[in-house]
Parts: C-alpha cells; sequence; structure tokens
C-alpha cells in the first residue's frame, strides 16, 4: 500500500434559494368567466407556482465513516432529485462493493483472495479490479518500475501492510532483498476476465483505489440527475457544476510554508478531480531521520528526495490519485519533467532547508481561478 498524506480540501457555501416570483392578475373581470375559464385561471396559476417551485434550489450534504478514513457528497438539490436518504443509501452501497473487491485489509475480498494464491494461478475478478490493475500497469511502465502494484511485501516489511505490526522499522538488507524478489508488476496478466500471476506477488490497489471510489459515485449522481456536486472519499474529490446561488465550488489546499505553519491556497474549480500525495507530515522517525511512506518499488526504500507533496487536477479522480503517487514517487527533477511532458496539471511543494518551495506548472494555472487569502 503507498500511503500519502492528502490535502485538506473542503468547500465554502451556505444554503441558498431561488425566490419564486410573484404573479399578479391585475385587471381581471371574473364576473362572466364561468366555471371553464375558472378552471383555465386555476391552472394558469398553478403552472407559474409549480414552476417557480421546480427552479429551487437548496444545497444538501450526507457523508460518514468508510474503509478507516471518511466520505462526504455535497449536491444542489432540486424538486427532481432523490432524497437524501435514498441518496446515501446508494453511495454507500457502492463503498462496500469497492470495499469487497479491493480492500486489503479484510481477508474475504476479491484482492485478499487472489493475494494468496500461489504462482501460477488465476481468479475471476470484477472488471472494476481488472480496470485498475491495467492503469497500474501503464503507470508501472511509465515509471520504469518505481511505481508499482505489487508492493504489498514492502508494505509489511517496513510495518505499514494491512497484516503488518504496528511497529515501524528499517529492514535489514536481507530482509529487504527477499521483500523485492516478491515484488514485479510484469508478474501479473489478464486473461478475459481473470487476473492472473506468474510469481506469488501480492497486490495493493490503494493508490488507485480511493479515486476509482469517487469516480464510481460522481457516475451515480450522474445517472440519478445529480449534476452539481462536490465528491469526496480517502482524501480524493472531484467537482462538477455549481453550488446553488450559482457561485463556483470552492477547493482549498494545503500548502506548507514551513516546518510549523500551513497556508491554505483557496481556487474555483468545474469538472475536475484533485488528488494530492504526500509525506511532509505523513512519515516516521528513525533515529534522527524522517522516513517517508511512500515506496519505490526498484530499491524497496522510502522516497529521500526533497518532494513533500504533488497535487495533480484531472478529469478522472482515478488517474489524479495514481498520476500524484507516480509524480511524488519519480521525484522534483523526473516528476517535473514528466509533468511537463505529459501536460499533467501539478502543483509541487519541495523542501528546501527549513522552508518550503511551491511550484505549479502552466496546466495547472490554466484551470485555476485562485482567490486571495
Amino acid at each position: 500500500m503507498l500511503a500519502f498524506d492528502r490535502a485538506v480540501l473542503g468547500i465554502e457555501g451556505e444554503r441558498s434559494r431561488m425566490g419564486i416570483q410573484d404573479t399578479d392578475v391585475q385587471g381581471a373581470d371574473l364576473q362572466g368567466i364561468g366555471l371553464r375559464g375558472l378552471g383555465r385561471l386555476a391552472v394558469c396559476l398553478w403552472l407559474v407556482m409549480c414552476g417557480g417551485c421546480e427552479r429551487e434550489r437548496t444545497l444538501e450534504s450526507f457523508g460518514g465513516p468508510t474503509m478507516g478514513n471518511h466520505y462526504s457528497v455535497v449536491y444542489a438539490r432540486d424538486a427532481t432529485t432523490p432524497d437524501r436518504a435514498h441518496l446515501q443509501s446508494e453511495v454507500e452501497t457502492v463503498l462496500a462493493e469497492v470495499d469487497q473487491q479491493m480492500s486489503t485489509w479484510r481477508l474475504d475480498s476479491d484482492i485478499s483472495r487472489f493475494n494468496v494464491l500461489p504462482a501460477n494461478s488465476c481468479q475471476y475478478m470484477p472488471p472494476a479490479v481488472l480496470e485498475l490493475i491495467d492503469v497500474g500497469r501503464q503507470l508501472s511502465q511509465a515509471s520504469n518500475g518505481a511505481f508499482d502494484l505489487t508492493v504489498e511485501p514492502l508494505m509489511e516489511l517496513w510495518g505499514f501492510g494491512a497484516h503488518a505490526s504496528k511497529t515501524q522499522q528499517v529492514p535489514s538488507a536481507p530482509q529487504l532483498e527477499r521483500a523485492r524478489g516478491l515484488i514485479g508488476y510484469r508478474n501479473l496478466r489478464i486473461d478475459g476476465q481473470r487476473l492472473c500471476k506468474d510469481a506469488a506477488v501480492q497486490v495493493d490497489l490503494n493508490s488507485l483505489a480511493a479515486g476509482h471510489t469517487v469516480d464510481r459515485i460522481a457516475r451515480y449522481l450522474e445517472t440519478v440527475g445529480v449534476h452539481d456536486y462536490m465528491v469526496q472519499a480517502m482524501g480524493e474529490m472531484r467537482v462538477k457544476g455549481r453550488k446553488p446561488h450559482g457561485a463556483p465550488w470552492q477547493v482549498k489546499l494545503e500548502a506548507p510554508r514551513d516546518d510549523r505553519e500551513t497556508a491554505q491556497r483557496i481556487f474555483q474549480l468545474d469538472d475536475y478531480s484533485v488528488s494530492t500525495s504526500g509525506d511532509y507530515r505523513d512519515h516516521f522517525e528513525h533515529g534522527r531521520h524522517a522516513r517517508s511512506r511512500t515506496f519505490d518499488a526498484l530499491n524497496g526504500l522510502p522516497v529521500s528526495h526533497a518532494l513533500a507533496s504533488v497535487t495533480v487536477l484531472h478529469p478522472s479522480a482515478m488517474m489524479a490519485d495514481g498520476l500524484s503517487s507516480l509524480l511524488l514517487i519519480l521525484g522534483p527533477e523526473r516528476g517535473w519533467s514528466y509533468a511537463q511532458e505529459h501536460q499533467i496539471a501539478a502543483f509541487f511543494v519541495i523542501r528546501a532547508d527549513k522552508r518550503f518551495i511551491i511550484h505549479s506548472n502552466a496546466s495547472f494555472d490554466r484551470l485555476v481561478m485562485e482567490r486571495p487569502l
């Protein structure tokens, strides 16, 4: 599992209503209209009032715990939107399905059952799992193997895996060498609807699963007519549309200035996802050294470069999730070059002595309209 510190993202918004315009009927002589005329007048007045009701929109929200973390959905509701309890029930069905398919923390999940299989085994997998495996393979190829979905043995060895001891420790060289021998995305292959392993590798989808979850929730909302929303799950976020009174969604991004303080950058966003991977707060101490919880699969070690965090904007939350992980592993120079070459909207926070240097590329700047603090 690749463990990351996620950006503190939030919303600004108050409940607002679109007023119903009153319509006066002036100069009407009701004498001689008759019952049919009165009926027509009543229908017209009802249509005017009902039309106003349908235009009324409010800001609604719900959320709760999920997979050891939290999720929230904030959305613009009108008269045609399903009630909040129904929406929450359906969203939590999605969350439960992802947990059943991809969690390494439950022994009965699809991915956990695959992980205990020996080499040269195959298992039928849900299409969603196969999609993430394919995306992970592409990211592994792009990073020459530094990003790898089979990094689970390293996480367990260093004390961060789902079944590791609570104590983080630096492994010995022989232990590290044995763990590295159990890693390799090339040992995974997809055969129709089956996932197969040519060696006894173990898969951890956590660097993609949270973003995938956000995408699935957003797709569900679209199917029931909710087109203005902010969805967050396990640190990943997607926003689309506007709040009820027409203002854009506000995204708050944590941007550290020194070792003690953080400053928030606030910007507007529409129809994009946000993911931050970083370790400037999420690390463990060993002696006098702070070690990252993000690992380079090529050497089996925590990354030790100066890149503290990376934020990526992308239409797909899953791709934003994976790309922010990839750029963090590559580091400040190679990661920046990769983002520039592939036009990835990226925001880098780099350590420099006891302060942080912030860089955002043109692809990022074009997408955000920053509001002064």
